[in-house]
């Protein structure tokens, strides 16, 4: 990243402290020695052994440009609504170019759930903000949590508590709206379910129009004990987009976390999913699916720390990659010496459906306890041509019978969402995708 791009970056946050009309407090000070922190070193280079196949000081900095600061837009719901899910009963949040629409919204009015704009909730939830903002999501070892930290002005704020379970899911819907120029994006998320809550959030990305966005974006969830919370993110951007993001998450005892991130679009897509099991007794499910075309480049990093006894952990990601499309998955699993009795799987698969298209796998496990049931692995190939015979054999066409055989491979992912119109409209998502 060139000095130039750092020194519009430094400008583009005096201006915007100077937004926040002297408001000052702990989270502006931690905003300020986020910054400082990323200005020091910029985007991560390959260097660094967790970007090694992602350059983002290259990717990025060659089609992002820092000079121009995120713009508003003026969208109403009609512009917006072919974009939600089909038939989804959700209650929503509506952000266009990082910035809440409450009139596009729909937000529960339920004793003991809080859902507001991340700005709202620094006025009429301070102290719940200053409890945990940060706390989970270190910039001082990420840079990319570094930029976020520091521009950090709005998102979402979720608190549900004890013992509430959500009658629907909430769902962030996330817009670029790109027709004209270039837009930059920070999302900031804050999750806290309490002691025996339950909750189902979706976040979804996606452009309208065919210029660039960048999205920087940090969720932190807190999941106390026994509280269940399933996280979706659906990533449907245009190849122009570039998204980097992290998803931290903290259990505490007996607590359940499953996540779900599916990518069918963008540019050069970076998503950090870092889970830290806190207490005994904790389960955490991680699936994935990426199907990329073009010269798309999707980098999928997951971190889970068991630390407590009796814990648990699944993931699976599934890739389909064609034309020069390139994949990345590195995968780490810690159990700590004090985490006996762990059960722990981690598998990554992909299939390539070009001698152009690449996917560099790493899947890890770093164990200090001796009585754990603990395994990973990875595959990559092509598509089974005995299999794509046998089919054709009994009536298919060549086309029909590939479309089919990698839906069948992406299903194994697909069978685990819980929420059945995000199941339909994903399957149709998939289809279309496999059939171009």
């Amino acid at each position: 990243m060139s000095n130039n791009q750092l020194e519009q970056l430094s400008q583009n946050f005096e201006q915007f402290e100077t937004s926040l009309n002297g408001s000052k407090g702990s989270i502006h000070d931690t905003r300020k020695e986020a910054i400082s922190s990323f200005l020091k070193s910029g985007f991560p280079t390959s260097k660094n052994e967790e970007y090694k196949y992602t350059d983002l000081s290259k990717l990025v900095g060659k089609k992002v440009d820092f000079s121009q600061r995120r713009k508003g837009s003026e969208l109403d719901h009609e512009k917006v609504s072919d974009r939600i899910v089909e038939g989804l009963d959700a209650y929503e949040l509506t952000f266009v170019n990082g910035h809440f629409q409450v009139e596009l919204s729909n937000l529960p009015e339920l004793d003991g759930v809080r859902v507001s704009g991340f700005r709202e909730a620094l006025i009429n939830y301070e102290q719940t903000l200053d409890d945990h903002f940060s706390k989970y999501a270190s910039f001082e070892k990420d840079e990319l949590v570094a930029l976020n930290t520091g521009f950090s002005e709005d998102g979402s704020f979720i608190h549900i508590k004890k013992g509430q379970r959500l009658d629907k899911p909430v769902v962030l819907n996330y817009i670029n709206d790109v027709h004209e120029n270039q837009t930059q994006n920070y999302p900031r998320n804050l999750v806290v379910a309490e002691e025996s809550s339950e909750l189902t959030i979706i976040e979804i990305y996606h452009d309208l129009g065919e210029d660039t966005s960048f999205t920087n974006e940090v969720t932190e969830i807190v999941i106390a004990e026994n509280a269940k919370l399933d996280h979706y993110k659906l990533q449907l951007n245009n190849d122009k987009a570039f998204y980097t993001g992290t998803t931290q998450v903290s259990q505490a005892t007996s607590s359940t976390f499953t996540s779900y991130t599916f990518t069918t679009g963008g540019a050069v897509i970076r998503n950090n999913l870092n889970v830290d099991q806190e207490g005994e007794g904790c389960e955490t499910n991680m699936y994935g699916l990426y199907l990329v075309d073009g010269s798309a480049h999707v980098d999928n990093h997951t971190t889970v720390d068991h630390k407590k006894p009796n814990s648990y952990s699944n993931e699976l990601y599934k890739g389909i990659l064609r034309d020069k499309a390139r994949g990345v998955f590195n995968g780490k699993i810690y159990v700590r010496s004090e985490a006996q009795k762990t059960n722990a799987f981690q598998s990554n698969k992909n299939i390539l459906l070009s001698d152009t298209s690449v996917v560099n796998t790493k899947p890890q496990l770093e164990i200090w306890a001796d009585d754990v049931k603990c395994s990973h692995g990875c595959t990559t190939g092509q598509i089974d041509e005995e299999a794509l015979f046998y089919m054709q054999a009994r009536g298919l066409s060549k086309e029909s019978a590939r479309a089919l055989l990698l839906y069948a491979f992406a299903t194994e992912v697909l069978e685990n969402v819980r929420v059945e119109n995000i199941k339909v409209f994903l399957e149709k998502t998939i289809s279309k995708h496999l059939y171009r």
